[in-house]
């Protein structure tokens, strides 16, 4: 037969009266510490010293035995099997339960930190390695930042999991892999945070998200960590992220949409007129682009065909990268294939104008506008013809999706051409 489960019961009024008398105070709050350290398991000694004679008169009683010097010494193994003999009836951890507030088992705290942590850390370097960041020299850095800050196991354990699993989400998508799909070259910052968070504040300043993900471009940039507003917002830049939706702006010229709010009526106008249009991501936001069927949008790279166009009262409806695909450009970009535009493209004859030129193609399905090996070779011995100085080609080859003989003629002749040597014929194309 099993031996009984011992109940212990609340000590009486009389042995509740004993244990809280002064001359013991100093035994429990030491018995308090032990406990909680050794996980609430009654070991090991206790040494009190510099006793009073009301200590010593409430230990010889508590101990039965007299205790006549200034210092005493105390099993807890002791002092356990003796609080469960006595009128007490009960355990030494179910005395200081009993006297004062719950105790805390501070080794089962510290094992449940370690598990959470390790859990955490695990998370952490799963999602990394999910992901284009673990190919990146910075990112062991800047998981070791985080983890010497102290800050990650603090959080709760939910909103810890949340926060760095977004913070690496944020990361790769600001830094993709070579065989990521093709994303924006810029964002603007709640449009980033929505992609990322699922809300368009989850990386405003002064969110633990923000001020990690900032550190990690911080060391993908090999910059310092920055101190105040204007350097963080320096810093999004420099990752092509823009706090707001009107800093970013996308050049457009000729637009003359059929809706019919004043919106619409103001591109009309400015088109009529001859004049460019910046379009903030705001104003996109709330236009109605809807445009003729098959309207013919030609594309360039740099603001200067824009300007040349509005010069010569050009009429064919025209949009500026500006050099980069940024989220401005295609927001305004897919407004305009979804009413049905088809879209010309052309670019700088350089590496960096052969990449953007391929994702505007590949994403509209765009025709090249003056942009085969053909019209290379022909600027390029117009240039020397002219004595135009030279521009020497330099960085990776990268392939022309749309004329295979494109990238093999510039390697062959060296040679960077930008828009401006095309202008004229450009001008022309515009009508």
């Amino acid at each position: 037969m099993t031996a009984p489960e011992r109940v212990e019961h609340p000590p009486d009024a009389e042995a509740l009266a004993f244990l809280t008398r002064p001359g013991l105070t100093r035994l429990w709050t030491a018995a308090r510490t032990r406990l909680e350290r050794n996980g609430l398991q009654p070991a090991g000694t206790l040494k009190l010293d510099h006793l009073d004679a009301q200590e010593r008169e409430a230990l010889s009683l508590l101990l039965a035995r007299p205790i006549s010097g200034r210092t005493a010494t105390v099993r807890l193994p002791d002092l356990d099997s003796r609080l469960r003999a006595s009128a007490v009836g009960r355990g030494l951890a179910s005395t200081l339960e009993e006297l004062g507030p719950p105790l805390t088992d501070r080794r089962a705290v510290r094992d449940a930190a370690a598990a959470e942590r390790a859990r955490l850390w695990s998370t952490a370097q799963a999602e990394v390695e999910a992901t284009s960041l673990s190919a990146q020299p910075w990112t062991a850095q800047w998981l070791e930042e985080i983890r010497r800050s102290g800050t990650l196991p603090r959080q709760e354990p939910h909103t810890a999991t949340t926060v760095i699993t977004q913070a690496v989400q944020t990361l790769a998508t600001l830094f993709p892999g070579a065989d990521a799909r093709p994303t924006p070259a810029s964002w603007g910052r709640g449009e980033l945070a929505t992609r990322t968070t699922g809300s368009a504040h989850g990386l405003d300043d002064g969110t633990l998200l923000s001020r990690w993900v900032l550190r990690g471009i911080a060391l993908a940039r090999d910059v310092e960590f920055p101190g105040d507003a204007p350097a963080r917002r320096a810093l999004w830049r420099m990752a092509s992220v823009t706090p707001d939706e009107v800093s970013s702006t996308v050049l457009a010229y000729g637009l003359r949409p059929i809706g019919g709010t004043w919106r619409e009526a103001a591109l009309r106008e400015r088109a009529d007129h001859h004049m460019e249009t910046h379009v903030t991501l705001r104003e996109l936001r709330a236009l109605r682009l809807e445009m003729p069927q098959r309207t013919r949008v030609h594309v360039c790279e740099n603001p200067r065909v824009v300007e040349a166009a509005a010069d010569t009262g050009r009429t064919a409806p025209l949009i500026c990268t500006s050099g980069s695909a940024a989220t401005v450009v295609l927001t305004l970009l897919d407004a305009l294939a979804a009413t049905g535009c088809t879209f010309a493209y052309h670019g700088d004859f350089d590496w960096p104008g052969i990449a953007l030129a391929n994702r505007i193609m590949q994403r509209y399905e765009a025709e090249p506008w003056r942009m085969r090996a053909a019209d290379y070779e022909y600027l390029a011995i117009r240039t020397r013809t002219q004595v135009t100085p030279q521009i020497a080609l330099t960085g990776t080859p990268t392939e022309a999706m749309w004329d295979a003989e494109l990238a093999p003629a510039m390697d062959a002749l060296g040679v960077a051409l930008h828009e401006e040597a095309a202008l004229d014929l450009l001008l022309e194309d515009l009508g």
